[in-house]
Parts: structure tokens; C-alpha cells; sequence
């Protein structure tokens, strides 16, 4: 009984080897033959993790192949590979940025690599920004109904500028940093401030790159994702001029304001000339009301003898 024990034991080993042979020998053999040290048993622990084994190895195989974390502790080890991976990272996308980093001699670790990567940016596209600056439309007509900035310099003259603004990624303030809409918001508010300070519209129309140096020097790039190259006006027309519009409309409301009083002084002299009107009949029927009493009065002293008693008295 001991032996048919042991032969079944032995059987059942053959085949549990068997079944891993067949499973990960192939992915054992590649990440072997590539020197990424991937152990059958890592590769089973993948397997009842329910972590992709070819992700990580291919993952494993191109750090190893492009020379980048071959550091056996703090390099690009599989347990880091399962755990971005298992934190829902993009675990190829991770290893491309890092070999495209180290191409370009950026500094890019894993660890700030998966950071950015879990942080829901694209760090595979923040290395190529980095290597290949991109140019950003300020305004940006995907995001804006209008296609220039309306500006006003101090002569009231209005002026349209549409600039473009080169950027590359700033990867220690990626994680945190502002995006792009912030960049277009802060050039923007440069250059209408900018425009604003200028004497005259002739001033920006000569030199149209101070405007550039002037925002440049602002520091617009602070506590962003992204590093500004330059600031350059693509475009810019001469528009209304506000001033004298402003002028035109205060004129043609002093000019209301004006008739308004002129209005209220005529109806205040039309009210008191009928209230002048209305005492002068007011005295005239007191006149009339008083001239009316005489005869009363007279006769009331007849009857009362008053009359004759005075003429008596005069003729004696």
C-alpha cells in the first residue's frame, strides 16, 4: 500500500509539473532567456492573484533589454510590477515612458513614473511633451467661441491678438500641477493686461513681441504641469476704438441729462407761472369779495340810523 501510494503521490506530481510547464514554461523560458528573473513561483502567485504573468514579464523583459531599474531592490522588480498592476496602472505604459525618459537623459523613476500614471495623467505623453514641446492656440478655439483676444490700450483703441504658447511638461509638478486651461487663462490675462498698459495701439502694433517677453516675465508657468518655452503672437487686427465709442455714448447721455434738466426747469417755470396765475385770481376775488361787503355795510348802517345820526351832527 506504501508503494501504490508513493507511485500516486508521484503521479500527481508529474502532473501538477506537468500543468506548470505547460502554462508558464514558455513565459518562464522568455523572461530566462531575457535575464528578467521570473520565478515559476512568482509566476504562480500571478497566476491566483489574478494579475496578468504576460503583462508583468513583457513589462520585465523591456525594462531589462532597455538596461532601466535593474537595481534587484530598488529597481523595477516584479512585486512593484504587481502592484501597479493590481492598483489598476497601466503597467506597459509605465515601462515605455520610463525607456523614452532615460533616451532623452530626463530623470523618471518608477515610482514617479506609476504616481503620474495612477494619478490619471498620460505619463507616456508627458515624456514626449517633455522631449517634443507642444504649441497650445490661446485662445483655444476647441474651447472658446472666440477665436482672437479683444484687448484695449490706453488710447481706447481696441486690438485682437491670437497667440500661441509652447509648452513642455514639467514633470515634478505634473502630479498637482494645473493644466492646460490654466496656461490659456494666465497668457491671456498677460497680454490683455500687457495691451492694457501700452500708451497707444501703434506701441503693440510695432513691437508685438514685447507683449511675449512682457508675460514671459510673469512667471505664468508657476504651479503648473508645464514649463513655458515662448509666448508668440500670431495674429493681430486692429478692432473698434472703444474710447471713442465710450466718449460718443457718455456725450449722448450728458446731452440727455441735460435736456432732462432743461425739461424739469421749464416744467418747474410752467408750474410756478400757474401758481402765480392762481394767487393773482385768488387776490382779485378778495378784491371783488371786499368791494362787494361795501354796499352791505352801507346798508346795514341805514338801518341802523348810524348814517343819519353823523349827518345830523355835521350840520349842527
Amino acid at each position: 500500500m506504501g508503494l501504490i501510494g508513493a507511485i500516486i503521490l508521484g503521479v500527481i506530481m508529474l502532473l501538477v509539473f506537468m500543468a506548470v510547464i505547460l502554462n508558464f514554461g514558455g513565459l518562464w523560458l522568455r523572461a530566462y532567456t531575457s535575464n528578467a528573473r521570473v520565478s515559476f513561483f512568482e509566476l504562480i502567485g500571478m497566476k491566483l492573484r489574478q494579475v496578468n504573468a504576460s503583462t508583468i514579464v513583457d513589462a520585465k523583459i523591456m525594462a531589462m533589454q532597455a538596461g532601466v531599474g535593474t537595481d534587484p531592490e530598488t529597481g523595477i522588480t516584479t512585486k512593484r510590477l504587481e502592484a501597479h498592476y493590481l492598483a489598476g496602472g497601466d503597467v506597459p505604459r509605465v515601462i515605455n515612458a520610463i525607456i523614452a525618459a532615460q533616451r532623452a537623459d530626463i530623470d523618471l523613476d518608477f515610482d514617479r513614473a506609476a504616481a503620474i500614471d495612477l494619478a490619471g495623467r498620460d505619463v507616456l505623453d508627458a515624456v514626449r511633451t517633455s522631449v517634443y514641446p507642444k504649441v497650445i492656440d490661446c485662445p483655444d478655439p476647441a474651447k472658446s467661441p472666440r477665436t482672437t483676444l479683444s484687448a484695449v490700450a490706453r488710447n481706447g483703441v481696441e486690438l485682437k491678438i491670437r497667440a500661441r504658447v509652447t509648452v513642455r511638461t514639467n514633470l515634478a509638478q505634473l502630479i498637482g500641477g494645473a493644466t492646460e486651461d490654466t496656461i490659456i487663462a494666465r497668457v491671456g490675462e498677460g497680454i490683455i493686461t500687457s495691451i492694457g498698459s501700452a500708451a497707444t495701439h501703434l506701441e503693440v502694433m510695432e513691437n508685438p513681441d514685447r507683449i511675449s517677453k512682457a508675460v514671459l516675465q510673469r512667471g505664468l508657468d508657476a504651479h503648473t504641469a508645464f514649463e513655458i518655452v515662448s509666448i508668440d503672437i500670431a495674429d493681430i487686427d486692429v478692432g473698434e476704438n472703444i474710447g471713442a465709442r465710450l466718449q460718443a455714448d457718455q456725450a449722448e447721455a450728458d446731452t440727455r441729462m441735460a435736456q432732462a434738466f432743461a425739461e424739469q426747469r421749464r416744467a418747474n417755470a410752467i408750474a410756478l407761472e400757474q401758481e402765480m396765475k392762481a394767487q393773482v385770481a385768488a387776490n382779485r376775488a378778495g378784491v371783488l369779495l371786499a368791494q362787494a361787503e361795501v354796499p352791505l355795510a352801507m346798508s346795514d348802517a341805514f338801518r341802523q340810523g348810524n348814517l343819519e345820526r353823523s349827518g345830523a351832527n355835521g350840520s349842527h
